[in-house]
């Protein structure tokens, strides 16, 4: 965005001593090139440039001659010297000439030199005075040399004028409007500071102007200011930033009510810059909601798409990602055809949604040197399949690597089954952290005659969130609708096991219903199944996400099959020999649910029949 912006409209801000107020810096602001007509209407710029011109053809011919080497790189840069640098060294140069003659540094020596060949000459140095006599000389040179590096007193000596502006932005050898990224910067880096100063006393501090420092936002002007994660911004920081936005312009202030730079403010130095801040969608909350606003009002607020259609246009960018990652690296070797295949097929796991490929490519870059570093171990003169494979179990996530730990220890100790049947008990399935990462969750059931005589209850235990405790909410209205029982005649009790990581979201309704369902009508569950899905009020099975990252998790606990969705099914990617390892069971209804995870028995059979036909009876009213 900031090569599209003219690099003519580029400004450079000089800080200038006020004489009124020393608290109350004033602010000049130049082009950083001003055009030929601007030079000429204005006599002592076109003094200045004449004059810069005149030293340019100067060096150029002493570097054709050869004699000066060295110039030849200060030559490109002073080529390209904006006015703000130029009006600077102007007056360095101007106060460089009427300062010629000795130093005040050296006048000084020469006259310790004097008073000892003085002493020496009179006879007044002896042994019993010369130490005392050195000592004074060395303490007036310390006495010296502190009030020669300060302001007030260099400026009586000669040494410089601090009244020389500073220049605070320079925009010198931009081709192009400024790109500032401000990632991570506190308020005074973001928005200009002020420098404490702890000698502001006695005559010895340095002048206010030389201690003001340009933000983020002063250097952005007339182009792009980038901030990630804007969100981890201070809220006071956010407001300022509105207001650099809103007026265009900032005074620069000390950042610190302890420090003396708090004391002084310069005059508005100009900050119109275009803002592009990126961000979670879930750190939304913390933004200032006033900002949110001017973003919408003035631009744009934009949701980045973390997924692509998979293409065969597309499969070749990440071709060519595999290619930029090797060369960065420069120590793994190059992948084979079919190596470069199984990284675009854990694109395709990634994006958990069918015909898509994923963005996430960091996580695709750390498969990508898992692998290289494998095949380094073991000297291969390429990376193959076999190596993108070993890198899978290497490269996991703290959250795969926490699942399967939780399928080995709920294994071990029979907290879940991978055989028989069990009433009133269901494999469920969720995701631990991201939706790559899968877990199985055993749901059981319990039904009671109801503990109170006007209705009944419906309990959930398990470190549910309020999603979760909404969906079980809705199974028993889905239980009165296609069985017909009245559900408050019953107490039903819900449990999921060992949940001490919490549960969240809707996709383990069709799980809890099954569960409940076995254990009023007392029919087992299939424990060699698991399921995901999300039930409507309707009996309707509705998609739910992760569904790839759940059948990883049944396959590694021995499940043979997994019920999902029938939206959800093509959204399944698994690699290589997993395939075979589990079936896929679509479904589209609760009947269809109920119909495959209870085992064949006469009431199964009673309770389909019944259901069908309430169903159908239903249906017809409808039509």
């Amino acid at each position: 965005m900031a090569e599209m912006m003219p690099a003519a409209d580029l400004e450079d801000v000089l800080i200038c001593p006020n004489p009124n107020d020393e608290n109350r810096p004033l602010v000049k602001t130049v082009k950083t090139y001003p055009s030929e007509e601007e030079i000429k209407k204005d006599p002592e710029l076109a003094q200045m440039y004449a004059a810069f011109r005149q030293m340019q053809a100067m060096i150029a011919s002493i570097t054709k001659r050869g004699a000066m080497k060295k110039q030849k790189a200060k030559t490109v840069e002073e080529v390209e010297m904006g006015q703000g640098r130029m009006l600077q060294q102007a007056m360095r140069n101007r106060d460089a000439m009427q300062s010629r003659g000795p130093s005040s540094g050296v006048m000084f020596l020469f006259g310790i030199i004097a008073v000892i060949i003085f002493l020496y000459m009179t006879g007044s140095l002896n042994n019993d005075n010369k130490w005392f006599v050195l000592a004074t000389i060395i303490g007036f040179g310390i006495i010296f040399l502190l009030f020669r590096f300060t302001s007030t007193f260099g400026k009586r000596l000669g040494i410089f004028d601090s009244n020389d502006p500073k220049l605070i932005v320079d925009n010198s050898g931009k081709k192009n409007a400024a790109f500032v990224d401000a990632t991570g910067s506190k308020a005074g880096a973001l928005l200009g500071d002020v420098k404490h100063d702890p000698l502001q006393s006695g005559g010895m501090g340095t002048p206010a102007h030389l201690r003001v420092e340009a933000g983020a936002i002063h250097r952005a002007n007339g182009g792009v200011l980038f901030i990630d994660e804007v969100a981890s911004l201070k809220p006071r920081s956010q407001q300022e930033l509105l207001t650099a936005m809103q007026e265009k312009k900032y005074s620069i202030t000390g950042q610190s009510e302890n420090s003396s730079g708090a004391i002084v403010k310069t005059e508005p130095v100009p900050c119109d810059f275009v803002l592009v801040a990126a961000g979670n969608a879930v750190d939304m909350r913390m933004m200032h909601p006033a900002m949110r606003s001017r973003i919408r009002g003035n631009g744009y607020e934009v949701y980045v798409q973390d997924t692509v259609p998979d293409t065969a246009e597309n499969e070749d960018k990440y071709v060519q990602f595999v290619a930029q990652e090797i060369r960065k690296d420069r120590k793994i070797p190059h992948f084979t055809y079919g190596a470069v295949g199984e990284i675009i097929d854990e694109a395709r796991r990634k994006a958990g949604r069918k015909r898509r490929l994923s963005l996430n490519f960091r996580e695709l870059g750390g498969l990508v040197r898992a692998a290289g570093d494998i095949a380094n171990e073991e000297k291969a003169p390429f990376v193959d399949e076999k190596h993108i494979v070993r890198a899978r179990g290497i490269a996991q996530t703290i959250e795969q690597q926490m699942s399967r730990r939780f399928v080995e220890s709920r294994k071990d100790y029979q907290v879940f089954g991978i055989e028989g049947s069990r009433v009133g008990k269901v494999n469920g399935l969720a995701v631990l952290g991201d939706a790559s990462s899968g877990l199985v969750m055993p749901i059981v059931a319990e039904v009671t005659p109801a503990s109170s005589k006007s209705e009944g209850k419906l309990i959930a235990t398990g470190k549910l969130g309020t999603i979760a405790k909404e969906a079980v909410e809705n199974v028993s209205a889905i239980i009165k609708k296609h069985i017909g029982k009245d559900v408050s005649q019953y107490d039903m009790h819900v449990q999921f096991l060992q949940t001490y990581e919490g549960v969240e979201g809707d996709s383990a309704s069709i799980s809890i219903a099954v569960a409940i369902i076995s254990a009023m009508e007392g029919i087992p569950v299939r424990q060699d199944l698991a399921m995901t899905g999300s039930l409507s009020v309707r009996g309707e099975v509705l998609p739910v996400g992760g569904v790839t990252g759940k059948a990883e998790a049944a396959i590694d606990a021995g499940m043979k099959s997994i019920m999902v969705p029938k939206s959800n099914a093509d959204d399944i990617y698994l690699t290589g020999s997993l395939r075979n390892r589990i079936s896929i069971i679509p479904v589209e209804n609760f009947v269809e649910v109920l119909r495959i995870a209870l085992v064949d028995s006469a009431k199964k059979r009673r309770l389909i029949s019944k259901m069908t036909a309430m169903l159908k009876v239903k249906k017809g009213r409808n039509s």
